[in-house]
Order: structure tokens, then sequence, then C-alpha cells
């Protein structure tokens, strides 16, 4: 048997009044979510402890199985390990965006968007201006970096809120506590503000990269093996360093897709190309995708709801395909989710038990009307689960 999961990030909506009380997923066309639900079975997951703050590491963690409340210790820690950076037993590892500040304020939680290349050479003069002292920021993807803080004695600092959380808020209320960090900060504008590269990207009327966000601070955490836990061997794929280190984490093998942005550029063909060859090796795969996040967070109705039909068509279809073309004679299954809501009436993730739907090529379920979304999974066979508490796991693997 092979296992799939594929992840919608942030697909889960709220209604829309404008659209008849629909949500992005109950708008856009999803013929394959659609018959992965009404040929299999449906139901809510809660993946967001109501203790703790909604966001893909916690829900991604809690979707595998891992109580973030035992294993969780920063979002900066998963994403370094998802790049590959040293973290040493006294290193705390922080989330660090490259966010545009204007007049006092946090105006764009992603440098507008700015490019790999150009991210680069704004970390690298970073690492020039800081080169005395016990920290190192490292490049990921776009405005996604990491800043590694060198054998500390503290257990954790802090940092500042989630910046795509306040966006339009004062700086100076939003800085962290930590008086280092705010040090940190502060020079980073001082030397971003002025660098070449944002001076060209002004020039072009784009919106400068001219801050770091530092948040999440953490350190490694430790973690037994999903193998372990489940007796499968795993693959992740994804464009995003988040997701990637909770799969390295967990001890699976994580699979670099050329052209895998986290974007909606994302090479959508490329992931299930990987993914479906991953298999043969394999037992489980999990394929992530965060075009849909995006554009919640960017409160854009229109780009969400293409982002969901490009994931149905582009990665849902092409898997459903290569997986009757290719394992049809040993079986396979596919849970297909969101991780959380990210409403675009909010801009931000909330906290609500996420839909979603199993199909197994080796259990005939009777046919049912809906679909995948919020409604008809409230309504599904499943009921409601609690991913942290490993609900949705066992039945994806023992049932």
């Amino acid at each position: 048997m092979k296992y799939v999961i594929l992840i919608g990030d942030g697909m889960a909506d709220y209604p829309i009044p404008e659209h008849g009380g629909k949500t992005a997923l109950q708008i856009a066309n999803t013929p394959n979510l659609d018959s992965i639900a009404t040929r299999g079975f449906c139901g809510l997951v809660r993946t967001i402890p109501e203790e703790m703050g909604a966001g893909s590491d916690i829900a991604t963690l809690s979707i595998l199985g891992y109580d973030p409340a035992l294993y969780y210790t920063g979002r900066g820690p998963l994403e370094a390990m998802g790049m590959h950076t040293p973290l040493d037993d006294g290193d705390i590892a922080f989330r660090c965006n490259l966010i545009t500040e204007v007049g006092g304020r946090i105006v764009d939680y992603s440098g507008g968007h700015i490019t790999g290349e150009e991210a680069r050479e704004l970390i690298d003069a970073l690492n020039e201006e800081f080169r005395e002292v016990a920290i190192k920021f490292y490049p990921g993807v776009s405005y996604r970096n990491v800043m590694v803080l060198k054998s500390t004695d503290c257990d954790s600092l802090e940092g500042c809120a989630p910046p795509h959380d306040i966006i339009g808020a004062q700086l100076e209320e939003s800085l962290p506590k930590e008086e280092l960090l705010r040090d940190i900060m502060l020079t980073s504008r001082a030397i971003l503000e002025k660098h070449e590269i944002n001076m060209k990207r002004a020039a072009r009327n784009e919106r400068k990269a001219n801050m770091v966000w530092l948040w999440s601070g953490g350190k490694k955490p430790v973690m037994p093996a999903f193998s372990e836990l489940y007796g499968v061997s795993g693959s992740v794929v994804s464009g995003v360093y988040l997701i990637k280190g909770i799969g390295r984490c967990a001890g699976m093998d994580i699979i670099d897709v050329p052209g895998a942005t986290g974007y909606f550029d994302t090479n959508y063909e490329g992931k299930v190309e990987y993914a479906l060859r991953s298999l043969k090796a394999k037992d489980f795969v999990l394929v992530h995708v965060e075009a849909p996040d995006e554009a919640g967070h960017l409160r854009d109705l229109d780009l969400k709801v293409n982002a969901i039909e490009d994931f149905d068509a582009l990665v849902v279809g092409k898997v459903l395909k290569g997986l009757a073309d290719e394992f049809a004679d040993v079986g396979y299954k596919i849970l297909a989710m969101p991780d959380h809501y990210t409403p675009v009436s909010v801009g931000t993730h909330t906290k609500e038990p996420v839909p979603f739907a199993i199909f197994s090529s080796q259990v005939q379920s009777k046919m049912k009307k809906g679909g995948f979304d919020e409604t008809s999974a409230k309504n599904g066979e499943l009921g409601l689960l609690d991913a942290r508490a490993q609900d949705l796991m066992h039945l994806f693997f023992r049932n």
C-alpha cells in the first residue's frame, strides 16, 4: 500500500457574503478534491490546539501526530533544520523575515516578495555587518530566512509576533522586549534601507526589504522517527523550509524540487513527478503547496480561488492519475486537507477544525453528494478528530 498526504496550505475559509455565503473552496472548481471526498470518507480535524497559536508549524506537527505541546520548540529551528543549517545544542534559531517598514509601521511581511537573489545579497550584507557578533544569518527562499544566535545560555528568547499578523502595526510597539534582538533589528534597518538592492527596488516602484523581523525562536527539537510511529518510510515534497524541517526532524527524506518556490509560481508538476518517483522506494509521501495561504494573507479572493484550482488540477488530479497508473496493483490511499484556515476576510491564520477527505483504492465506499469543502466535511461520516492525539494518522495508516 502507498500513502499520500496532499496539503493545500490555508485553503479553508469563512463564508463570503458577496458570493452567497460560499467559501473559497466552494467557489473554486475542484473536481479532483471533490472526487476524493465523494468516493471516500470526510470529516473535520482539529490541527491547532486551543492553547497554541495558529500556524503551519503547529498544524503540520499535529497532522503528523506529533503533539506540539511536547515537540514544538519554535518555528525558527524547524526552518533551520529544513535549510540544513548547523544547530549546536546551545543555539537558538529564529525565523527571519525581510519586511517592509515605512514611517514607523510594518507594511509588508514579505519585503514586496523580494526575489531569492536579492534576498541573498541583503543577507550577505547583514553577515558582514554582524561578523564580530555571535549571530549568523542564513538565506532561505525570498523573504523567508533564518538567524541563529550561537551558544546562548538562555532556554529561549521570545522574539516578535509573526509579521503577517501585525500588518499596519507601530514598529516601536511591536519590537521584542529583549535588548539584543531589538538592537539587531534596528541595526538591520539602518543597513538595508540604503542598500543598493533596495535603491533599485525603489526606482522600480517596488517595496524595499528594509528590515529583518525576528520571531518564533527556539532550540533544535528532538522527535521520534515517523517510521517508528507508523511503520512506514516516508518523504516530504515542499517549497517551504518549515515543512522540510518538520520532515527532517521526523526522519523522512526531503526531496528538493527545482522551481519549488512556496509561492504562486511554484513548480506544481515537478512536485508531483518527484513525489510519485519517491513512492517507488518509499511507502509514504507528503506533498505541500503554499500558494492558497499566500493568497489568504494578501486578502485576495480571486488569487485564493485560482491557487486552490491550481492545487486541484496540477497536483491532486495528477497524483490521482499517477497512483492509478503506477500503483493500482499494490493499492493506495490519499488524504487531502488544508493545514489551517487562512480567511481572506482577516488575512491571517485561525484555529477552526479543517476539512479532510480520505480515499482508498481498496475500499469501496458509497458515492455521495457534496464535495470537498467545510460544510460537507462537517456533515461527513468521520466526525471531528483530534490530530495531535494521532487520531488522523491512525485512521489513515491503520484502517
